[in-house]
């Protein structure tokens, strides 16, 4: 795949098919990968393909003008697929790589699971259906639901269906989803006041960095609500509430938007997690409208229309 990518890139650069690629490279700390924008060819010979391509380049796409392409995993593509049906994108002005995604490794469970730091480990594999994590010149196996992020385990759409140019075989979806994640499962176990306890001590650690706001392709506005003062709907303190109240409102607002990527919790640097929030509201478009967000680009966005049937059900 990271061979039929490079090649690929390179033709599309060569052809002036595409102004831009947007891909990832090595990054500059041990298993992980950078996203890499570029309009030379010679470039593309960095680009890669392997378990640690977290970020969701979708993000990119708003802040780049011409034609670009895109190096797309399945909940990538979703999120391109969204953008389109709110006008942000033009889908004549982007070619789709699609990468049919075997799960991307969560370096934080790797961590917890061999009690080490990311730089003491030799190496990380991946072998089918388990990961291999080299250490101290030893090898540990674990199964991969225990090493994939928890957004990854609940794919819906491992190969992306909006697509130019597919560098792999499809992958359907896991047999069996862990759909919703353990953190969330054993919220809902809790009594309303232990939730909101339990929101409380989680918001009281936020410093308001908006790192989840911005890695977020379903976050477009050019202005935050939170950056208006007339009127202030938020302090700029990170008082617990003001920022639950932020986390609120901003899961509104990407309400039939969100494709569940996980972006948000991942990058939070004091670990929030948020895609406990996401997920939820992701559940509750479903159930309401039977909608899912980015699958479908002719679809129009689920908060700009009605139908009579939903409006009865829902004053009913």
């Amino acid at each position: 795949m990271e061979q039929k990518l490079r090649q690929e890139a390179k033709a599309l650069l060569e052809q002036n098919k595409v102004d831009w690629i947007i891909g990832f490279e090595p990054g500059s700390l041990k298993f992980t990968a950078t996203p890499l924008i570029t309009r030379d060819k010679n470039d593309t010979e960095r680009l890669i393909i392997n378990p640690f391509i977290v970020n969701n380049l979708a993000d990119f796409l708003t802040g780049i003008k011409g034609r670009v392409g895109i190096v797309a995993k399945g909940c990538d593509s979703r999120s391109i697929v969204s953008l389109i049906q709110d006008n942000k994108v033009a889908r004549e002005d982007i070619v789709i790589l699609a990468v049919p995604c075997l799960g991307l490794i969560d370096l934080a469970k790797i961590e917890r699971l061999v009690d080490k730091d990311r730089d003491e480990l030799d190496d990380i594999t991946r072998e089918e259906d388990k990961v291999i994590i080299k250490v101290d010149g030893q090898k540990k196996e674990f199964a991969i639901n225990q090493t994939l992020f928890d957004h990854c385990i609940a794919c819906e759409l491992p190969t992306p269906q909006e697509y130019d140019i597919l560098l792999g075989e499809p992958r359907p979806p896991a047999p069996e989803l862990e759909v919703s994640g353990q953190n969330i499962e054993k919220l809902k176990e809790t009594t309303p006041g232990e939730r909101w306890e339990f929101w409380q001590n989680e918001f009281s650690r936020c410093i308001r960095c908006y790192a989840c706001r911005n890695a977020c392709p379903a976050c477009f506005c050019q202005r935050c609500f939170v950056e208006e003062t007339e009127p202030q709907w938020v302090m700029p303190v990170p008082r617990w509430q003001d920022n639950l109240i932020f986390q609120v409102v901003r899961n509104i607002h990407v309400a039939g938007r969100c494709t569940d990527c996980g972006e948000c919790e991942r990058v939070c640097p004091v670990n929030i997690p948020l895609r406990s929030l996401t997920r939820e509201m992701y559940d509750i478009v479903d159930e309401l409208f039977q909608f899912k967000s980015g699958m479908d680009k002719e679809a129009q966005p689920l908060m700009t229309h009605y139908e009579q049937e939903e409006a009865e059900d829902l004053f009913r």
